[in-house]
C-alpha cells in the first residue's frame, strides 16, 4: 500500500480530494451569498473565518474560537441557527463540513439576519 493507500492510489486519491475541496468552496460561496456577503471570501484563508463569524453575528475575536478544536462547534452552532437550522446541524458543519455545508448551500434555507433566532421545534 502506497502513501495514498487510504484514499486510493496516487492520482485517484488526489482527484477525490480536489473534488471535495471544490465542493466545499462552491458551497461556502453560495452560503456566503445567501447571507449577503461576498462569495469570493470563501477562497481567502482566514478571511473566510471572519465572514463565518460575521454571519453568526458574533464579535470578531470569536475567530480565535474557530481555531480551537471542539470549541469551534459553538461558532458553527450560531452560524447554523442564522439559517434556521438546529444546533445538531451546526455540529454537523463543524465535524462534517464537506457534507453539511453543501446541504445548507443547496437547500432552500434562508439567512435570517442578525437577530437571534431559534430553529423550529422537531416533532
Amino acid at each position: 500500500m502506497g502513501t495514498f493507500g487510504i484514499l486510493g492510489e496516487g492520482e485517484f486519491g488526489l482527484l477525490i480530494q480536489l473534488a471535495i475541496t471544490a465542493l466545499v468552496i462552491v458551497s461556502m460561496w453560495k452560503v456566503f451569498q445567501k447571507a449577503g456577503q461576498p462569495g469570493w471570501a470563501a477562497i481567502i484563508p482566514i478571511y473566510n473565518l471572519v465572514i463565518i463569524v460575521k454571519i453568526a453575528n458574533k464579535p470578531l475575536w470569536w475567530i480565535i474560537l474557530l481555531l480551537i478544536p471542539i470549541v469551534n462547534i459553538i461558532v458553527y452552532i450560531a452560524f447554523a441557527e442564522k439559517f434556521g437550522k438546529s444546533a445538531g446541524f451546526g455540529v454537523g458543519i463543524a465535524l462534517l463540513g464537506f457534507i453539511f455545508m453543501p446541504i445548507l448551500a443547496f437547500s432552500d434555507a434562508k439567512y435570517l439576519g442578525g437577530a437571534s433566532v431559534q430553529p423550529p421545534p422537531v416533532h
